[in-house]
């Protein structure tokens, strides 16, 4: 029996994370441009620099969400011989703009609020908390439709994450006119708007870091790989098991690779099937992925190798 056996499962395209959910990103994505479109005319009429920044970052986001929907429809490409794994890791790229909008957005809406500071304009407070009412109860309805769906791709995560911090931005921004309406104090406006700032950083930083784990094949989180190694030595027949990877193709796409040492009795007379046929049960079982590949090694050629390295 040869060296090499593999037992893989081939990566559906239409399956990633982002693929899935593309008719809620199109719904949030049209939600989202009309609230950009109403802040930046009540930005305009009332004054305020903090619904000028929430409807900038309601721009960012829409840039973000449109990106996403871009790589999915890129991503659903069938794979080639020059790209075996298609190209999904366009949604993983298109996480990464998204992140990069982002720290540029909050960097531009933090430096002209601090060039505001002392100097704040007048603001029209009606005009301000009826643009900030209705951006809330958009956003609101965007997390909803979100919700469901953010565990499953980073992209949609993404969306997620930026429309939930949409929201606080119009929660600040309403504040910030009632306080102004109430006291008189116009600096309320630049406050909220260095308060938006700083919540997008944060936001941003995480998803930069999701992207960046994807990006190095790191392994995905909530991953157990000691626990995945004791299952495959509790396979009948296995010796022992080595050169694990387990990494993401994109979101929703796990893949997992291993050399497994089997006895050379159990390689027999179709013995490599039933071995294989446990080792992808019991990683489907522990794993969630279609994708898996083994290297049955027999051990008397296993025990060769190490005695030639020793």
């Amino acid at each position: 029996m040869g060296h090499d056996h593999g037992h893989s499962h081939g990566i559906a395209a239409a399956g990633t994370g982002t693929a899935r959910h593309r008719k809620r990103l199109v719904a949030v994505l049209a939600i989202t441009l009309a609230v950009v479109l109403v802040q930046t005319i009540g930005a305009i009429v009332s004054g305020s620099l903090a619904l000028l920044a929430d409807a900038g970052h309601m721009l960012s986001d829409a840039a973000g969400v449109s990106i996403a929907l871009l790589a999915a429809w890129i991503a659903a490409r069938p794979a080639s011989d020059l790209r075996t794994y298609g190209y999904q890791r366009a949604e993983v790229l298109a996480a990464l703009a998204n992140a990069l909008v982002l720290i540029v957005i909050s960097v531009l809406i933090f430096t002209e609020a601090i060039r505001r500071l002392g100097a704040a304009p007048d603001v029209h407070t009606d005009v301000m908390l009826l643009a900030a009412v209705l951006g809330a109860v958009a956003n609101l309805v965007s997390l909803l439709i979100l919700r469901g769906a953010q565990k499953e791709s980073l992209n949609v995560r993404g969306a997620y994450l930026e429309v939930l911090g949409d929201l606080l931005g119009s929660i600040a921004v309403i504040a910030a006119a009632v306080v102004i309406m109430v006291t008189g104090f116009e600096a309320a406006d630049t406050i909220a708007s260095i308060l938006i700032a700083l919540m997008i950083l944060p936001r941003a930083w995480h998803l930069l870091r999701d992207v960046v784990d994807v990006l190095l094949e790191a392994t995905p989180k909530g991953v157990d790989v000691q626990m995945i190694r004791e299952h495959i030595l509790a396979v009948d027949g296995v010796v022992s098991v080595h050169d694990i990877h387990i990494w993401t193709i994109t979101s929703g796409v796990p893949v997992f690779s291993a050399h497994v040492v089997v006895e050379d009795a159990a390689l027999g007379a179709r013995g490599a099937d039933r071995v294989l046929d446990k080792l992808t049960s019991c990683l489907g079982s522990h794993f969630d992925t279609e994708h898996c590949t083994f290297q049955l090694e027999p051990a008397t050629h296993s025990e060769h190798e190490a005695h030639q390295h020793a």
